[in-house]
């Protein structure tokens, strides 16, 4: 049973503000075969299934982070009615992990080796075989800094950080706190251009559409602004070259797409939306947003972990947002994920809590501080909001203390809390 260190309060706080009218929003999101969500998602990937087995293994999630994860893209031949890989995209799995528990050897290479490939292959298919995968690994044992040489005398757990000789050597066992200094924002409800755009990738790439439209490639990219009112969205979608056979079919399928976006503004929101479709596609010189493998890391383009969607699945200009990088990151203890979903999490349950109250929620840790007592909680809500302060901050700090029951969402077989 792990022992929630709580050696002292929150600093917490319920702020009454002029959250303003928001006239001007902008939103962005990359869809689920884009290269920086591919890298996010295959590093939370890695993590849960490394986190799984030390835990069944061990009886603990050991030392891991792979938020350093990059994906480089490889070449392709694109035909009208054909399309190939001619070159491997390289996966750098790049981080830290305990390649050791006591005396055993982790087969971690093995195992993450064959959890790439299943997740490629769970996104791509035969589009992009085993053999057109190239994995590096650049993988480090070196423990953060804190510790001296001079502590091997005492045994001290920290130089046994990345190999540990027994449960012992894993402190978080103990008490839960915070590994590093970093702040975790989150808002609850979602403006109606980011809830809106977060449906449309997702019903472009994984709903009715991307089954019925197998052409349809999924490294969708949509950017959305809405302006007093006045709603614009630009978005790409490639084509998957086999299932093209020429330009007019193509130029068919990108009229099936605007009527397809038409009907589902209309449905979904009720109003006009201007949209701008595959803006670059020149037809003369048939310059189009045609791919072998509906993905553009198949010819070139990279992706990395952090460079992409924030932790609500979406790029929030307008909205509290960080650039913390917070898939593939330890789900223990990493502030710099767990406080980044905490946030929105607590942000969703304050909302439903007090009647569709809008809030703002912001966590800061500072290293080594108890998990569930952060140095400064920050709850924002409406100036003209008739809630009590002191029922939102005791709210609140309930929620706080299950910020540990994150880790088991996020490493479950069975998750459904998506990062990216």
């Amino acid at each position: 049973m792990v022992q929630i260190l709580n050696d002292s309060k929150t600093d917490i706080h319920v702020i009454k503000t002029d959250f303003g009218t928001n006239e001007i929003n902008f939103v962005e999101r990359k869809g689920i075969g884009h290269p920086d969500t591919l890298a996010d998602n295959l590093a939370e990937h890695l993590s849960a299934k490394y986190s799984r087995y030390t835990l069944e293994k061990f009886g603990a999630i050991l030392h891991h982070n792979f938020d350093k994860l990059g994906i480089l893209g490889g070449k392709s031949l694109v035909k009208f009615g054909s399309g190939k890989m001619t070159s491997p995209i390289r996966v750098l799995i790049n981080g830290r992990i305990s390649d050791k528990f006591g005396d055993e050897t982790i087969p971690f290479r093995e195992m993450l080796s064959s959890a790439t490939y299943e997740f490629i292959s769970a996104r791509f298919g035969e589009l992009i075989p085993e053999d057109m995968v190239s994995i590096t690994f650049n993988i480090s044992t070196a423990s953060s800094p804190g510790h001296s040489d001079k502590n091997d005398k005492s045994g001290s757990s920290r130089n046994y950080w990345f190999q540990p000789r027994g449960l012992n050597d894993l402190p978080e066992i103990h008490s839960l706190f915070s590994n590093d200094t970093s702040i975790g924002c989150g808002y609850y409800p979602l403006r109606s251009i980011e809830s809106y755009v977060l449906m449309l990738e997702n019903d472009l790439t994984l709903g009715e559409f991307a089954k019925k439209h197998v052409w349809a490639g999924t490294d969708v990219k949509i950017m959305g602004s809405d302006i007093e009112g006045k709603v614009d969205i630009t978005l790409c979608v490639p084509q998957i070259s086999r299932y093209v056979n020429d330009i007019e079919e193509y130029k068919a399928n990108i009229k099936i797409i605007k009527d397809y976006l038409t009907e589902h503004s209309q449905k979904n929101l009720g109003s006009k939306v201007n949209f701008n479709l595959n803006t670059r596609d020149d037809y003369e010189r048939q310059e189009l947003y045609l791919t072998a493998t509906g993905s553009s890391i198949e010819s070139g383009d990279e992706g990395l972990v952090g460079r992409g969607n924030r932790v609500n699945q979406l790029i929030t200009i307008n909205s509290p947002m960080s650039m913390e990088g917070a898939s593939g990151k330890n789900p223990v203890y990493h502030i710099g994920k767990l406080y980044y979903i905490a946030a929105h999490q607590i942000a969703k349950k304050v909302y439903e809590k007090f009647d569709g109250l809008q809030n703002e929620v912001y966590l800061v840790s500072n290293s080594g501080r108890a998990l569930i007592s952060p140095w400064k909680t920050v709850i924002k809500v409406p100036k003209n909001s008739n809630v009590n302060q002191s029922d939102v901050e005791s709210f609140v700090v309930g929620c706080l203390r299950e910020i540990p029951q994150i880790t088991n969402e996020l490493v479950s077989v069975n998750s459904e809390l998506v990062i990216s």
